[in-house]
């Protein structure tokens, strides 16, 4: 059964979906005889999944369905998950015939005993009847109780080729199975797929540990031969991430390559990467301060700062080398990154509020189509912010402490 409520817009209510979803459940509670209740919000092209879905593995169904009863009361014990449910069943009871030595002496087979069967529950067209434009079937086939109780198959009778009667159980044997409403496969593997949310979010790192350190390897010890993966929107944002932050780690290895080749150094680059941690740090005291979750959107900002924060550095850097060079003005390494540092002052301060100022209308906006951005928002702008009051007096540190390793190792080149 689903039950789907579609809200007013976020202006006309004052209750979020999350809000609503935790009142519903409170007030449902368990009801009896129902197996699981999953409570969805779904908004935007994704839809909705599940926070943390485990696939669980193993060659007997027996095990498998037992491992995923074991795993969904272990994640029930969490005081942070809900909504903890599997997708094993398996579905609904048949009874599967056979046929009898004593029918197949009679000529039946199990093709002329299963039609026959079909007939009586289902009917058997008798003839076709046009009306009008419309076709009507007739169909004969047992009487509406009969067909209710099972009971009635024991005066069920079967027909043979040469036209006798025989009762139906005379003939067949049979047994109660259960037959599987789907079977659910990953990379050839049967799975069960377990799956939970967490309240709150921040928490799912939490959860995903406790299982990889206790609950899976108890599993596995208590089922031999069961493996897991992990899947839901948890899995996918860590395999986003690890992507992100891969070609994040390339892009820097091109930016030091273009830096050591401007600067005709090999260490100066390092003096205008130093931006990028205290740009990260910036961030991350962002989303305290605005009370935010970091996540991969946060991560994306925190990328697209590293280049943005890179700049204040680098004119520092560069001025400071345009002032030592012979055909500039000749400076020593402390009183060209001094100059560089009060000429460059108003115009990295400039940059850095109006690239903030830009932004708060954005950090500041509490429509409901702005929340995808405002994480990104908060990495680029307290990020910035942090970075260059940490740069204006990290970089000419660095830049002096580099001078001095120089110095101090000249002689020893010399000697």
């Amino acid at each position: 059964i689903d039950i789907e409520i579609v809200m007013r817009p976020p202006n006309e209510r004052d209750m979020t979906a999350k809000e609503v979803i935790a009142l519903w459940r409170d007030e449902i509670g368990d009801i009896q005889g129902v197996d699981q209740i999953t409570f969805e919000a779904e908004r935007g092209p994704g839809g909705w999944r599940a926070d943390i879905s485990i696939d669980l593995s193993h060659n007997d169904i027996d095990t498998l369905e037992r491992a995923s009863q074991k795993l969904v009361e272990e994640l029930e014990s969490f005081a942070n998950t809900a909504d903890v449910n599997d997708n094993f069943d398996k579905g609904k009871k048949r009874i599967d015939f056979r046929l009898r030595p004593e029918g197949r002496a009679l000529g039946l087979t199990p093709e002329y005993v299963g039609d026959q069967l079909r007939g009586a529950f289902f009917g058997t067209l008798a003839i076709r009847q046009l009306r009008g434009n419309n076709e009507t079937e007739v169909r004969v086939k047992l009487p509406e109780l009969e067909r209710q109780d099972l009971s009635y198959l024991e005066d069920l009778i079967i027909r043979t080729p040469d036209g006798a009667e025989v009762p139906f159980f005379d003939v067949t044997e049979f047994e109660y199975t259960e037959a599987f409403a789907s079977i659910s496969r990953r990379n050839g593997k049967r799975v069960v797929t377990v799956s939970t949310d967490v309240e709150p979010k921040r928490d799912i790192v939490q959860v995903v540990n406790a299982l990889n350190e206790e609950v899976l390897p108890q599993l596995r010890a208590d089922f031999p031969g069961l493996t897991w993966t992990f899947q839901g929107s948890n899995a996918e944002m860590r395999e986003s991430t690890g992507t992100l932050f891969s070609y994040f780690g390339l892009a820097l290895i091109v930016i030091y390559a273009l830096l050591a080749v401007a600067f005709k150094s090999y260490f100066q680059p390092f003096v205008v990467l130093s931006a990028i941690p205290f740009g990260i740090i910036g961030a991350v005291i962002g989303h305290i301060i605005m009370g935010y979750d970091l996540s991969l959107i946060s991560m994306m900002g925190v990328v697209a700062l590293s280049g943005v924060v890179l700049n204040a550095s680098l004119i520092m850097t560069d001025y400071a080398n345009t002032l030592r060079r012979p055909d500039g003005e000749n400076m020593s390494a402390f009183d060209a990154v001094r100059q560089a540092g009060l000429r460059r002052f108003r115009p990295i301060i400039l940059t850095t509020l109006t690239t903030f100022g830009g932004l708060t209308p954005i950090l500041l906006e509490t429509s409901l189509q702005a929340q995808y951005l405002i994480p990104m928002a908060i990495s680029l702008g307290f990020g910035i912010v942090f970075a260059t009051a940490i740069i204006l007096i990290l970089v000419p540190c660095l830049y002096m402490t580099l001078e001095d390793i120089k110095s101090l190792a000249t002689p020893k080149n010399e000697e």
